[in-house]
Protein backbone atom coordinates (compact mmCIF):
# COMPACT_ATOMS: atom_id res chain seq x y z
CA UNK A 1 0.00 0.00 0.00
CA UNK A 2 1.33 3.46 -0.95
CA UNK A 3 2.12 5.97 1.78
CA UNK A 4 -1.08 7.76 2.79
CA UNK A 5 -1.06 10.84 5.02
CA UNK A 6 -4.69 10.32 5.97
CA UNK A 7 -3.99 6.83 7.27
CA UNK A 8 -0.94 8.15 9.15
CA UNK A 9 -3.09 10.80 10.87
CA UNK A 10 -5.63 8.14 11.86
CA UNK A 11 -2.80 5.98 13.19
CA UNK A 12 -1.54 8.87 15.35
CA UNK A 13 -5.00 9.12 16.91
CA UNK A 14 -5.09 5.36 17.42
CA UNK A 15 -1.67 5.52 19.07
CA UNK A 16 -2.88 8.08 21.59
CA UNK A 17 -6.01 6.06 22.37
CA UNK A 18 -3.93 2.91 22.80
CA UNK A 19 -1.64 4.62 25.29
CA UNK A 20 -4.47 6.12 27.35
CA UNK A 21 -6.34 2.79 27.42
CA UNK A 22 -3.47 0.52 28.51
CA UNK A 23 -1.00 2.79 30.35
CA UNK A 24 -3.10 3.12 33.53
CA UNK A 25 -2.62 -0.62 34.14
CA UNK A 26 1.09 0.09 34.65
CA UNK A 27 0.38 3.28 36.63
CA UNK A 28 -2.00 1.70 39.15
CA UNK A 29 0.48 1.38 42.05
CA UNK A 30 1.63 5.00 41.61
CA UNK A 31 -1.92 6.35 41.30
CA UNK A 32 -3.16 4.31 44.25
CA UNK A 33 -0.33 5.52 46.49
CA UNK A 34 -0.72 9.16 45.49
CA UNK A 35 -4.51 9.24 45.88
CA UNK A 36 -4.48 7.05 49.01
CA UNK A 37 -6.74 4.34 47.60
CA UNK A 38 -6.31 0.57 47.30
CA UNK A 39 -5.03 -1.17 44.17
CA UNK A 40 -8.50 -2.70 43.49
CA UNK A 41 -10.05 0.78 43.79
CA UNK A 42 -7.48 2.15 41.35
CA UNK A 43 -8.28 -0.80 39.09
CA UNK A 44 -11.85 0.49 38.80
CA UNK A 45 -10.41 3.34 36.73
CA UNK A 46 -9.69 0.74 34.04
CA UNK A 47 -13.17 -0.77 34.35
CA UNK A 48 -14.78 2.67 34.17
CA UNK A 49 -12.94 3.36 30.91
CA UNK A 50 -14.16 0.08 29.41
CA UNK A 51 -17.74 0.85 30.41
CA UNK A 52 -17.41 4.31 28.92
CA UNK A 53 -16.33 2.76 25.63
CA UNK A 54 -19.38 0.47 25.61
CA UNK A 55 -21.75 3.38 26.31
CA UNK A 56 -19.98 6.01 24.25
CA UNK A 57 -19.62 3.97 21.04
CA UNK A 58 -23.35 3.90 20.13
CA UNK A 59 -24.16 7.24 21.77
CA UNK A 60 -21.50 9.26 19.96
CA UNK A 61 -22.06 7.47 16.65
CA UNK A 62 -25.85 7.86 16.63
CA UNK A 63 -25.83 11.53 17.60
CA UNK A 64 -23.19 12.59 15.05
CA UNK A 65 -24.42 10.85 11.91
CA UNK A 66 -24.87 14.07 9.90
CA UNK A 67 -21.53 15.66 10.79
CA UNK A 68 -18.66 15.79 8.29
CA UNK A 69 -16.42 12.81 9.05
CA UNK A 70 -13.20 14.83 9.24
CA UNK A 71 -14.81 17.33 11.59
CA UNK A 72 -16.18 14.48 13.71
CA UNK A 73 -12.81 12.73 14.01
CA UNK A 74 -11.14 16.00 15.05
CA UNK A 75 -13.90 16.61 17.62
CA UNK A 76 -13.50 13.08 19.00
CA UNK A 77 -9.79 13.66 19.48
CA UNK A 78 -10.74 16.93 21.15
CA UNK A 79 -12.73 14.93 23.71
CA UNK A 80 -9.71 12.65 24.10
CA UNK A 81 -7.40 15.64 24.69
CA UNK A 82 -9.80 17.22 27.16
CA UNK A 83 -10.24 13.98 29.11
CA UNK A 84 -6.50 13.43 29.48
CA UNK A 85 -5.93 17.07 30.43
CA UNK A 86 -8.59 16.68 33.15
CA UNK A 87 -6.84 13.49 34.29
CA UNK A 88 -3.57 15.39 34.59
CA UNK A 89 -5.30 18.08 36.67
CA UNK A 90 -7.32 15.66 38.81
CA UNK A 91 -7.01 16.48 42.49
CA UNK A 92 -8.69 13.35 43.77
CA UNK A 93 -9.91 9.87 42.97
CA UNK A 94 -13.43 10.75 41.86
CA UNK A 95 -12.30 13.59 39.61
CA UNK A 96 -9.86 11.19 37.96
CA UNK A 97 -12.66 8.64 37.59
CA UNK A 98 -14.86 11.24 35.86
CA UNK A 99 -11.97 12.30 33.60
CA UNK A 100 -11.39 8.68 32.55
CA UNK A 101 -15.04 8.30 31.60
CA UNK A 102 -14.89 11.53 29.55
CA UNK A 103 -11.77 10.24 27.79
CA UNK A 104 -13.38 6.90 26.95
CA UNK A 105 -16.33 8.43 25.11
CA UNK A 106 -14.24 9.07 22.01
CA UNK A 107 -12.82 5.55 21.77
CA UNK A 108 -15.49 3.47 20.04
CA UNK A 109 -16.68 6.21 17.71
CA UNK A 110 -13.12 7.14 16.67
CA UNK A 111 -12.18 3.59 15.74
CA UNK A 112 -15.61 2.89 14.25
CA UNK A 113 -15.83 6.01 12.07
CA UNK A 114 -12.07 5.93 11.50
CA UNK A 115 -12.30 2.40 10.08
CA UNK A 116 -14.95 3.51 7.59
CA UNK A 117 -12.90 6.58 6.64
CA UNK A 118 -9.68 4.55 6.30
CA UNK A 119 -11.41 2.08 3.97
CA UNK A 120 -12.69 4.98 1.85
CA UNK A 121 -9.19 6.40 1.31
CA UNK A 122 -7.91 3.40 -0.69
CA UNK A 123 -9.05 1.18 -3.59
CA UNK A 124 -11.66 -1.48 -2.71
CA UNK A 125 -9.12 -4.32 -2.76
CA UNK A 126 -6.97 -2.55 -0.13
CA UNK A 127 -9.65 -1.75 2.46
CA UNK A 128 -8.64 -4.30 5.11
CA UNK A 129 -5.02 -3.18 4.79
CA UNK A 130 -6.13 0.43 5.33
CA UNK A 131 -8.02 -0.52 8.49
CA UNK A 132 -4.93 -2.41 9.66
CA UNK A 133 -2.78 0.66 8.97
CA UNK A 134 -4.94 2.72 11.32
CA UNK A 135 -4.81 0.02 14.02
CA UNK A 136 -1.01 -0.01 13.72
CA UNK A 137 -1.06 3.06 15.94
CA UNK A 138 -2.75 0.98 18.64
CA UNK A 139 -0.23 -1.84 18.41
CA UNK A 140 2.76 0.53 18.37
CA UNK A 141 1.36 2.05 21.57
CA UNK A 142 1.81 -1.31 23.30
CA UNK A 143 5.48 -1.45 22.26
CA UNK A 144 6.65 2.07 23.06
CA UNK A 145 3.92 4.38 24.27
CA UNK A 146 2.66 2.35 27.21
CA UNK A 147 6.16 1.55 28.65
CA UNK A 148 7.13 5.22 28.19
CA UNK A 149 4.02 6.44 30.01
CA UNK A 150 4.63 3.94 32.80
CA UNK A 151 8.24 5.11 33.17
CA UNK A 152 7.20 8.79 33.23
CA UNK A 153 4.58 8.08 35.89
CA UNK A 154 7.21 6.48 38.15
CA UNK A 155 10.02 8.96 37.44
CA UNK A 156 8.09 12.25 37.27
CA UNK A 157 4.49 11.55 38.18
CA UNK A 158 1.29 10.08 36.73
CA UNK A 159 -0.17 13.53 36.09
CA UNK A 160 2.76 14.34 33.81
CA UNK A 161 2.13 11.11 31.91
CA UNK A 162 -1.50 12.07 31.32
CA UNK A 163 -0.42 15.57 30.24
CA UNK A 164 1.91 14.00 27.68
CA UNK A 165 -0.91 11.81 26.37
CA UNK A 166 -3.08 14.95 26.02
CA UNK A 167 -0.27 16.42 23.92
CA UNK A 168 -0.47 13.41 21.58
CA UNK A 169 -4.19 14.13 21.21
CA UNK A 170 -3.49 17.73 20.21
CA UNK A 171 -0.98 16.55 17.60
CA UNK A 172 -3.55 14.08 16.26
CA UNK A 173 -6.14 16.87 15.89
CA UNK A 174 -3.74 18.93 13.79
CA UNK A 175 -2.70 15.90 11.73
CA UNK A 176 -6.32 14.96 10.96
CA UNK A 177 -7.14 18.53 9.92
CA UNK A 178 -4.16 18.73 7.56
CA UNK A 179 -4.16 15.18 6.15
CA UNK A 180 -7.83 14.40 5.56
CA UNK A 181 -10.03 16.04 2.93
CA UNK A 182 -13.55 17.21 3.82
CA UNK A 183 -15.66 14.06 4.19
CA UNK A 184 -19.38 14.88 4.16
CA UNK A 185 -21.63 12.35 5.90
CA UNK A 186 -23.38 9.92 3.56
CA UNK A 187 -26.62 11.22 2.09
CA UNK A 188 -29.71 9.68 3.63
CA UNK A 189 -27.84 8.41 6.68
CA UNK A 190 -29.89 8.70 9.83
CA UNK A 191 -30.25 7.20 13.27
CA UNK A 192 -33.04 4.79 12.28
CA UNK A 193 -31.05 3.38 9.36
CA UNK A 194 -28.04 2.77 11.60
CA UNK A 195 -30.21 1.08 14.25
CA UNK A 196 -31.96 -1.12 11.68
CA UNK A 197 -28.59 -2.51 10.65
CA UNK A 198 -28.12 -3.93 14.15
CA UNK A 199 -31.19 -6.14 13.69
CA UNK A 200 -29.56 -8.08 10.84
CA UNK A 201 -28.45 -11.59 11.69
CA UNK A 202 -25.11 -11.35 9.82
CA UNK A 203 -24.23 -8.16 11.74
CA UNK A 204 -25.19 -9.65 15.10
CA UNK A 205 -23.27 -12.83 14.26
CA UNK A 206 -20.19 -10.80 13.31
CA UNK A 207 -20.36 -8.85 16.58
CA UNK A 208 -20.75 -12.06 18.59
CA UNK A 209 -17.73 -13.55 16.84
CA UNK A 210 -15.70 -10.48 17.82
CA UNK A 211 -16.66 -10.91 21.50
CA UNK A 212 -15.63 -14.59 21.52
CA UNK A 213 -12.45 -13.96 19.52
CA UNK A 214 -11.32 -11.05 21.71
CA UNK A 215 -11.99 -13.05 24.87
CA UNK A 216 -9.49 -15.67 23.67
CA UNK A 217 -6.76 -13.03 23.71
CA UNK A 218 -7.64 -11.35 27.01
CA UNK A 219 -8.29 -14.54 28.99
CA UNK A 220 -4.51 -14.98 29.04
CA UNK A 221 -3.09 -11.50 28.43
CA UNK A 222 -4.79 -10.07 31.52
CA UNK A 223 -2.71 -12.44 33.66
CA UNK A 224 0.50 -12.50 31.63
CA UNK A 225 2.57 -10.82 34.37
CA UNK A 226 1.59 -13.34 37.12
CA UNK A 227 2.20 -16.15 34.62
CA UNK A 228 5.70 -14.93 33.82
CA UNK A 229 6.56 -14.26 37.45
CA UNK A 230 5.12 -17.41 39.03
CA UNK A 231 5.49 -20.02 36.25
CA UNK A 232 8.47 -18.75 34.24
CA UNK A 233 10.15 -17.25 37.35
CA UNK A 234 11.12 -14.29 35.21
CA UNK A 235 12.93 -11.16 36.36
CA UNK A 236 11.35 -7.73 36.05
CA UNK A 237 13.52 -7.03 33.02
CA UNK A 238 12.45 -10.25 31.31
CA UNK A 239 8.76 -9.50 32.02
CA UNK A 240 9.14 -6.05 30.45
CA UNK A 241 10.92 -7.57 27.44
CA UNK A 242 8.14 -10.13 27.00
CA UNK A 243 5.46 -7.43 27.11
CA UNK A 244 7.33 -5.54 24.40
CA UNK A 245 7.77 -8.76 22.40
CA UNK A 246 4.04 -9.36 22.63
CA UNK A 247 3.47 -5.82 21.34
CA UNK A 248 5.80 -6.52 18.41
CA UNK A 249 3.75 -9.64 17.70
CA UNK A 250 0.56 -7.57 17.74
CA UNK A 251 2.06 -5.14 15.23
CA UNK A 252 3.18 -7.95 12.90
CA UNK A 253 -0.19 -9.70 13.22
CA UNK A 254 -2.11 -6.50 12.52
CA UNK A 255 -0.21 -5.88 9.28
CA UNK A 256 -0.34 -9.54 8.24
CA UNK A 257 -4.04 -9.82 9.05
CA UNK A 258 -4.83 -6.74 6.98
CA UNK A 259 -2.95 -7.99 3.93
CA UNK A 260 -4.41 -11.50 4.10
CA UNK A 261 -7.93 -10.21 4.72
CA UNK A 262 -7.79 -8.24 1.47
CA UNK A 263 -7.54 -11.67 -0.19
CA UNK A 264 -10.06 -13.51 1.99
CA UNK A 265 -11.61 -12.35 5.26
CA UNK A 266 -12.88 -15.73 6.38
CA UNK A 267 -9.81 -17.78 5.42
CA UNK A 268 -7.70 -15.28 7.38
CA UNK A 269 -9.94 -15.72 10.42
CA UNK A 270 -9.95 -19.51 10.17
CA UNK A 271 -6.17 -19.67 10.00
CA UNK A 272 -5.67 -17.09 12.77
CA UNK A 273 -8.09 -18.74 15.19
CA UNK A 274 -6.50 -22.15 14.52
CA UNK A 275 -2.99 -20.80 15.19
CA UNK A 276 -4.20 -18.91 18.28
CA UNK A 277 -5.82 -22.02 19.79
CA UNK A 278 -2.73 -24.12 19.06
CA UNK A 279 -0.15 -21.68 20.42
CA UNK A 280 -2.09 -21.16 23.66
CA UNK A 281 -2.13 -24.93 24.22
CA UNK A 282 1.62 -24.98 23.58
CA UNK A 283 2.14 -21.98 25.88
CA UNK A 284 0.43 -23.86 28.71
CA UNK A 285 3.08 -26.57 28.36
CA UNK A 286 6.21 -24.41 27.87
CA UNK A 287 5.55 -21.39 30.11
CA UNK A 288 8.01 -22.77 32.69
CA UNK A 289 10.96 -22.30 30.30
CA UNK A 290 11.88 -18.70 29.35
CA UNK A 291 12.95 -19.03 25.73
CA UNK A 292 10.24 -21.45 24.52
CA UNK A 293 7.78 -19.19 26.34
CA UNK A 294 9.19 -16.18 24.47
CA UNK A 295 8.67 -17.86 21.09
CA UNK A 296 5.10 -18.79 22.07
CA UNK A 297 4.39 -15.22 23.23
CA UNK A 298 5.55 -13.78 19.89
CA UNK A 299 3.40 -16.20 17.87
CA UNK A 300 0.48 -15.64 20.25
CA UNK A 301 0.75 -11.87 19.71
CA UNK A 302 0.82 -12.29 15.93
CA UNK A 303 -2.26 -14.53 15.92
CA UNK A 304 -4.12 -12.35 18.44
CA UNK A 305 -4.09 -9.23 16.29
CA UNK A 306 -4.23 -10.94 12.90
CA UNK A 307 -7.95 -11.38 13.69
CA UNK A 308 -8.62 -7.65 14.26
CA UNK A 309 -8.70 -6.23 10.68
CA UNK A 310 -10.80 -9.12 9.28
CA UNK A 311 -13.24 -8.98 12.21
CA UNK A 312 -13.66 -5.23 11.69
CA UNK A 313 -14.12 -5.69 7.93
CA UNK A 314 -16.60 -8.53 8.49
CA UNK A 315 -18.88 -6.20 10.46
CA UNK A 316 -18.44 -3.34 7.99
CA UNK A 317 -19.29 -5.60 5.05
CA UNK A 318 -22.35 -7.03 6.79
CA UNK A 319 -23.55 -3.46 7.46
CA UNK A 320 -22.29 -1.96 4.21
CA UNK A 321 -25.16 0.50 3.67
CA UNK A 322 -24.97 1.92 7.23
CA UNK A 323 -21.59 0.88 8.62
CA UNK A 324 -20.78 3.60 11.16
CA UNK A 325 -22.76 2.33 14.16
CA UNK A 326 -21.97 -1.33 13.49
CA UNK A 327 -18.27 -0.50 13.13
CA UNK A 328 -18.28 1.43 16.41
CA UNK A 329 -20.25 -1.33 18.15
CA UNK A 330 -17.57 -3.80 17.03
CA UNK A 331 -15.04 -1.79 19.05
CA UNK A 332 -17.41 -2.13 21.99
CA UNK A 333 -17.55 -5.86 21.28
CA UNK A 334 -13.75 -6.04 21.56
CA UNK A 335 -13.99 -4.38 24.97
CA UNK A 336 -16.77 -6.75 26.03
CA UNK A 337 -14.54 -9.65 24.99
CA UNK A 338 -11.78 -8.05 27.06
CA UNK A 339 -14.01 -8.04 30.14
CA UNK A 340 -15.32 -11.56 29.54
CA UNK A 341 -11.84 -12.99 28.99
CA UNK A 342 -10.50 -11.34 32.13
CA UNK A 343 -13.41 -12.76 34.13
CA UNK A 344 -12.87 -16.23 32.66
CA UNK A 345 -9.17 -16.21 33.48
CA UNK A 346 -9.89 -14.88 36.96
CA UNK A 347 -12.43 -17.64 37.49
CA UNK A 348 -9.88 -20.28 36.56
CA UNK A 349 -7.37 -18.81 39.01
CA UNK A 350 -10.01 -18.42 41.72
CA UNK A 351 -10.97 -22.08 41.33
CA UNK A 352 -7.37 -23.06 42.07
CA UNK A 353 -6.83 -24.75 38.71
CA UNK A 354 -3.44 -23.12 38.14
CA UNK A 355 -2.03 -20.57 35.71
CA UNK A 356 -1.36 -23.07 32.86
CA UNK A 357 -5.09 -23.78 32.76
CA UNK A 358 -5.68 -20.07 32.12
CA UNK A 359 -3.85 -20.52 28.82
CA UNK A 360 -5.92 -23.63 28.07
CA UNK A 361 -9.09 -21.62 28.76
CA UNK A 362 -7.92 -19.01 26.24
CA UNK A 363 -7.26 -21.79 23.73
CA UNK A 364 -10.79 -23.10 24.32
CA UNK A 365 -12.23 -19.66 23.52
CA UNK A 366 -10.18 -19.46 20.31
CA UNK A 367 -11.43 -22.93 19.36
CA UNK A 368 -14.99 -21.84 20.14
CA UNK A 369 -14.56 -18.82 17.84
CA UNK A 370 -13.28 -21.14 15.09
CA UNK A 371 -16.25 -23.50 15.49
CA UNK A 372 -18.62 -20.55 15.49
CA UNK A 373 -17.08 -19.15 12.30
CA UNK A 374 -17.28 -22.50 10.51
CA UNK A 375 -20.93 -22.86 11.57
CA UNK A 376 -21.73 -19.37 10.27
CA UNK A 377 -20.13 -20.19 6.91
CA UNK A 378 -22.64 -23.00 6.44
CA UNK A 379 -25.59 -20.64 6.94
CA UNK A 380 -26.98 -18.85 3.87
CA UNK A 381 -27.05 -15.54 5.77
CA UNK A 382 -23.28 -15.66 6.19
CA UNK A 383 -23.00 -14.89 2.49
CA UNK A 384 -23.86 -11.32 3.36
CA UNK A 385 -20.24 -11.01 4.47
CA UNK A 386 -18.07 -11.06 1.33
CA UNK A 387 -14.72 -12.75 1.41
Amino acid sequence: MKFNLGLLALAVGAFGIGVTEFAPMGMLPVIAADLHVSIPAAGLLVSAYAMGVLIGAPLMTLTTGRIDRRTLLIALMGIFTLGNALSAAAGGYWMLMAARVVTSFNHGAFFGVGSVVAASLVPPDKRAGAVAAMFTGLTVATIGGVPAATWVSEAIGWRTAFAGIAGVGAIAMVALRLALPPLPAAEGGDMRAELRVLTRKPVLAALALTVVGASAMFTVFTYIVPILRDETHASTGFVTAMLMLYGIGLTIGNTLGGRLADRSIERTLIGSFAVLATVLVVFAGVMQWPWPAAVAILIWGIASFAIVPPLQMRVMDAASDAPNLASAMNIGAFNLGNAFGAALGGGVIGAGLGLPVVSLAGAAMAAAALVMLLALRRQPSAKACPT
